[in-house]
């Protein structure tokens, strides 16, 4: 299969998003556009895209784009820029040592950028102290995975989940979080319809609306729920004695750890025991279960232990290594595995060589002629920040990645890196909430413009491949990272002319580290490899057999019963603790993802379709919990603890268990006013794997009193707005406003002309409505018939048809325009109403009028309105609509969309 197709000047390439690592077939266009579809031949998706892949055409334009270098806030070149950063960070290191200095690098880089950048950092430099924000993702499953295994593996593949008897997911929203995976699950279950999904989540994700048994566990239950089924599975005689005895070690000290009884783990779970006793059933009867484990299990203080407690019970019953069975993290990044394979995170070196075991170190050392390699670990991310902050470390690179949002305590980051003496920051977009408090700053190639390798969570290697020629003066992270490290005087360790010479040099390393070690990551048919082979190199799992022209990838490990302990056998691991967390007076804020936006949104957010399902931050909170506070649906709440404050729109809704709330990670300064969510996260870790307890910050939420409430769509970017409460989104022709304030302005019409962009010597063309005395007012600026700019205000949350507003934008229907400040279309006129399909813009209103029409399955649906046919991210939703959703929710979601 080649990379590029002969019928077109199609490239195949892989998705920039989350770790299912989906093929795409990326065709440019004039004007430096590019259609996007699925691969149909790449084994992870075979043509599948969820609604982020199918939207990358909307993300390469040059809007906001960084392309030239920055010094000090002043534009630069390469060669002032890198010898800065060069020097300061030679200076540095001479000053105050190597650990005066880190790196913050992304699992949205290349395999080839991590690698050279963990080169120069652990080999040259010679200190730990490279991390990743994959350390906020999947640490705790790598150092589950370590401690049970003896390498960071995982040990099955997609097909497992489609192929078991039982999927089992924990802590993972997959139908919107790996919509395509998902997709394929659905398929199987669609086609044999004996097969079984639990969800244990808590809340009622848009999963779990689809499982045949839903467990609505108390955050930070896991352990206690595995532990309780390791017991259960014991004592029921579901233990396989011969693989237990002959290829594992540490059980009973395992066993003396789990719940006395059922009721213990009541308790732990907050789960009814008659739910417990079912679920136990059902895993103890089903021979071929996966459990699929994700965010839910690895954000937290106890995600190592949460993750050995599900590899505890594979173990047991030898449910591992064969097909269709066995533990699956899923990965959250794009690259995460492939950051972990070369050492991107502080604690490990290159090619799963370790700190800890004697001599790892020196076969690094001796196979990069490195003698400075650093000897200890360096600093987690956590922990790297900290030590910005008491100014231990004193020079930091961040590529790729937005810390000032995506890390826990992120006002404190901010703040660190305020005061730090020299922060460089590598990235594709201007301004960025953390780019704007950089020194120096680095056009990097972006998604369509780079070339490299990516690893997904099932093990297989893709290449990501450019189509689009690089922009301005960006560069690949790989280029910069090699010429800041020449001009630190280590050019003969970098003479790297290509990502080829570096992929080559990695699958060298993992021979020679793996070398009569049993390490399983090995890439040994690739060392020798030429140009043309890596250009046309296909998908694989490691590791990899045969040769670099035919590579042969193992689908699965460990089915032989061999781990990569130096005994060869697993370790059964016991919890440090199974009580659960402490309850808490406040309510426990539970973070996540939502549908279509990504990370931060710098990528996403260019896209205005993805900006159509939620244009806002909002916060779930259950109605037992709303009624106490005194909160409305669709009012502003303001949530807040010791670390930050947030202001986000409440909804109202069951899905989540009284006691929780949820807040999606997304909404930064550029998009919002107060809604980076991750300020609020306090910063404790994982003690053994060092990744935050994302998901468990303790809250308090009340109403923030608003005067007043408005929407507004314009043609043009607003920019300064007036107003304590804001979130912005792009629309296809223009943007919309969410907004509220806490003072009414003195003025409105003054108040709409500034917000609305209206020069003043156009008020007279601003039609406006006012009730002064219920407070509602509207402000709509037609020109020659056509919509610019609407402002509705009213003293609660405004209830207009969003959806056709925004839409007018992109009319010339006078008669259309003449209803603006009505708020809502005119007699024979539709409003789709809020946006449940981004794929194919269907609203629910188009939904409901199906149903009405006879449309009575999901299924139907698609025939009639084509919603939920392509990514199918939108299904479980458009079912939750069939049957027949609480009236409050679909207006609390019109608010939002």
């Amino acid at each position: 299969m080649p990379d590029t197709l002969s019928q077109s000047r199609s490239v195949r390439t892989t998705c920039p998003y989350c770790g299912v690592g989906c093929g795409v077939l990326a065709t440019p266009g004039p004007g430096g556009t590019v259609s996007i579809s699925g691969d149909p031949e790449h084994p992870a998706n075979f043509g599948r895209l969820c609604s982020k892949g199918a939207a990358l055409g909307e993300t390469v334009d040059m809007d906001g784009r960084l392309l030239h270098p920055m010094t000090w806030g002043r534009r630069s070149d390469w060669d002032t820029a890198l010898a800065l950063v060069a020097n300061t960070f030679t200076r540095t290191i001479a000053e105050h040592g190597p650990d005066s200095v880190a790196f913050y690098v992304s699992g949205q880089i290349l395999t080839e950028d991590y690698y050279v950048a963990n080169k120069l950092m652990k080999g040259f430099i010679g200190s730990g102290n490279i991390d990743t924000n994959s350390r906020l993702c999947m640490a705790s499953s790598v150092s589950g995975h370590r401690r049970a295994f003896g390498a960071d593996v995982v040990p099955g593949n997609y097909e497992d989940l489609e192929t078991c008897d039982l999927l089992v997911l924990v802590g993972s929203n997959l139908a919107w979080c790996h919509p395509v995976l998902f997709q394929r699950i659905q398929a199987a279950r669609a086609a044999r319809p004996s097969m079984k999904l639990v969800v244990i989540d808590p809340r009622r994700t848009q999963t779990a609306d689809t499982a045949d048994l839903h467990l609505p566990i108390r955050p930070d239950g896991d352990i206690a729920l595995f532990a309780g089924l390791l017991a259960h599975l014991d004592r029921g005689g579901f233990r396989d004695d011969t693989f237990v005895s002959a290829h594992t070690e540490g059980l009973e000290s395992a066993l003396a750890a789990v719940p006395s009884d059922l009721d213990a783990v009541s308790v732990a779970t907050g789960l009814e025991p008659e739910l417990l006793a079912r679920f136990y059933a059902l895993w103890a009867g089903t021979e071929k279960v996966v459990t699929v484990y994700s965010q839910g299990v690895n954000q937290s203080a106890e995600g190592t232990d949460k993750v050995n407690a599900i590899i505890n019970c594979h173990l047991l019953t030898g449910r591992i290594g064969k097909p269709g069975l066995g533990p699956f993290s899923v990965t959250g990044q794009p690259n995460a595995m492939g950051g972990r394979e070369v050492g991107g995170l502080a604690n490990q070196l290159a090619a799963h060589l370790a700190f800890e075991k004697p001599g790892d170190r020196d076969i690094l050392a001796g196979f990069w002629n490195a003698p400075a390699t650093a000897a200890q670990p360096g600093l987690k991310a956590v922990d790297m920040f900290r030590a910005v902050a008491r100014g231990t470390v004193r020079a930091i690179w961040i590529m790729g990645t937005n810390p000032v949002d995506s890390l826990p305590d992120a006002d404190a980051v901010r703040e660190a890196l305020e005061r730090c003496p020299f922060v460089v920051v590598s990235d594709v977009m201007a301004e960025t909430d953390t780019t704007r408090v950089a020194d120096v700053l680095l056009p990097a190639a972006a998604w369509g413009e780079k070339d490299g390798t990516v690893t997904n969570s099932e093990r297989r290697i893709s290449r990501q491949r450019s189509m689009l020629p690089l922009p301005g003066e960006a560069r690949p992270d790989w280029w910069i990272i090699t010429q800041v490290a020449r001009r630190m005087g280590h050019g003969d360790a970098f003479p790297y002319a290509s990502p080829a010479d570096i992929f080559r040099e990695y699958a060298a390393l993992t021979v020679h580290a793996s070398a009569g070690t049993g390490r399983p990551l090995d890439l040994g048919p690739f060392a020798e490899m030429s140009d043309g082979n890596y250009q046309d190199l296909q998908p694989v799992q490691w590791p990899v057999a045969g040769t670099a022209c035919n590579p042969e990838g193992r689908a699965r490990m460990f089915g032989d019963g061999r781990f990569a302990t130096a005994d060869g056998r697993a370790r059964f691991v016991a919890p440090a603790s199974t009580a659960g967390a402490p309850v808490h007076d406040g309510l426990v804020l539970n973070t996540g993802r939502i549908r279509d936006q990504w990370h931060t949104m710098t990528r996403t957010a260019k896209s205005p379709r993805l900006s159509t399902h939620y244009a806002e931050p909002f916060l779930d909170i259950h109605p037992e919990d709303a009624a106490r506070r005194g909160i409305a649906a669709a009012a502003i709440v303001r949530v807040a603890n010791t670390f930050g404050a947030a202001l986000l729109r409440a909804r109202v809704t069951d899905s989540v268990r009284p006691g929780t709330v949820f807040a999606a990670m997304h909404w930064t300064d550029q998009f919002s006013s107060r809604g980076r969510i991750d300020a609020l996260v306090a910063p404790r870790t994982d003690p053994f794997s060092g990744q935050p307890a994302l998901k468990g910050a303790v809250v308090d939420v009340a109403p923030a009193r608003m005067a007043w409430h408005g929407f507004a769509v314009m043609r043009h970017e607003p920019v300064g707005i007036d107003a304590a409460y804001w979130a912005r989104a792009r629309t296809p022709f223009g943007w919309r406003v969410e907004l509220a304030g806490r003072s009414t302005p003195a003025d409105w019409t003054d108040f709409a002309l500034r917000l609305l962009g209206v020069a003043d010597g156009h008020e007279a063309e601003l039609a406006t409505y006012a009730d002064a005395a219920g407070g509602h007012y509207r402000f709509a600026h037609v020109s020659q018939g056509r919509v610019e700019a609407a402002l509705f205000v009213a003293p609660g949350p405004v209830t207009v048809a969003r959806t056709w507003i925004i839409d007018l934008l992109g009319s010339d229907d006078e008669a259309a325009a003449r209803d603006l400040l009505a708020g809502r279309p005119g007699q024979g006129a539709a409003d789709r109403g809020a946006i449940i399909c981004a794929c194919f813009n269907v609203g629910i209103n188009q939904i409901e009028a199906a149903a009405a029409g006879g449309c009575a399955s999901v299924e139907a649906i698609g025939r009639e309105l084509s919603a939920g046919t392509n990514c199918g991210s939108c299904r479980s939703e458009i079912g939750r609509i069939l049957r027949h959703a609480k009236v409050d929710d679909h207006a609390d979601r019109a608010l939002a969309g």
